[in-house]
């Protein structure tokens, strides 16, 4: 009785702060960004990334919109850019340190529930890495497939996210992310 109660209750807690919804942020956008709405609709977010292990840094530029006939429907393309210096890879039976820039493209949709969203994203990068040892030469690149999702949730002005994105090629796992934060704008 007890577990059909806390279903109950958690599945009807984004619609108890549907007020929080009041202003148009996409579900997908991250709560330190810069926003920018143009007059069509679109709006255009940009962020800064980089990686607790300071071997990446980079930006990430998403565009999107609300369809008028789905106002809780979020549709947009996300552009990402990351360079990474200097990081320790396994080559087969050596170790050895790359330096890899990858740029890619995906689309993103998400769903805005009152305070709580949820959003997907699908796409694909490019990337070059090379090595920095001149003996070991280990110049390689290829196009990998991105996959992500993650979830905001909104109580009054507190905003809570978490995101986990994963790019599909064995010599870009250091940049596959999964990221919290909670941000109280001020």
């Amino acid at each position: 009785m007890k577990r059909l109660a806390w279903a109950t209750l958690l599945s009807f807690t984004p619609f108890l702060y549907s007020h929080a919804d009041e202003s148009i942020i996409p579900a997908y956008s991250a709560p330190d960004s810069e926003l920018l709405q143009l007059d069509n609709g679109v709006i255009i977010e940009g962020s800064n990334l980089s990686s607790q292990d300071t071997y990446t840094s980079g930006f990430r530029v998403t565009a999107g919109f609300s369809p008028w006939q789905s106002p809780s429907l979020d549709l947009g393309a996300e552009l990402a850019y990351r360079a990474s210096d200097e990081v320790p890879i396994d080559a087969g039976s050596s170790s050895m340190l790359i330096d890899t820039l990858s740029l890619g493209g995906a689309l993103v949709a998400g769903i805005r529930m009152g305070a709580f969203s949820v959003y997907a994203k699908s796409g694909l990068t490019e990337w070059r890495g090379e090595s920095n040892n001149a003996r070991q030469l280990h110049d390689k690149g290829g196009t990998a497939n991105v996959e992500g999702f993650g979830a905001t949730m909104t109580i009054d002005r507190l905003v809570s996210r978490l995101e986990y994105e994963r790019i599909d090629a064995s010599n870009l796992s250091h940049l596959n992310q999964l990221t919290a934060s909670v941000h109280l704008p001020f």
